[in-house]
């Protein structure tokens, strides 16, 4: 028995869209900063001049909640990368929206035309 191949459900926007998500990895959604804490050390000259510390948290927003979390600073070149993408991703996500609103108009003049 000869099966026949299933047509691809891809069109040329989904597979366009497809291959610019493909190049953005890592990605994240969130912020990165650079703070300056206190190391807990009695006598840290630093610290207790009140210059302290610099460290890099990542704050990101999850279930509504907003969440901090320390990041290594051997991370911080591969986290900026990360949240970079993640914007070129929603840009493409909001570039996707447009499309399809575009696409249902042209689909209902074709059928207005049409009928």
């Amino acid at each position: 028995m000869h099966m026949k191949k299933k047509p691809s459900l891809k069109t040329d926007d989904q597979s366009k869209f497809l291959d610019e998500l493909a190049g953005l990895w890592p990605v994240a959604k969130g912020s990165l900063a650079e703070v300056r804490k206190p190391c807990g050390r009695k006598n840290c000259v630093p610290c207790l001049e009140g210059r302290k510390h610099p460290a890099f948290i990542f704050t990101f927003r999850r279930s509504g909640k907003t969440l901090c979390r320390h990041v290594p600073r051997d991370l911080v070149p591969r986290l900026r990368q990360a949240i970079a993408n993640g914007r070129r991703m929603e840009e493409a996500l909001v570039r996707a929206g447009e499309g399809v609103i575009l696409l249902n108009r042209l689909d209902k003049e074709n059928r207005t035309r049409g009928a």
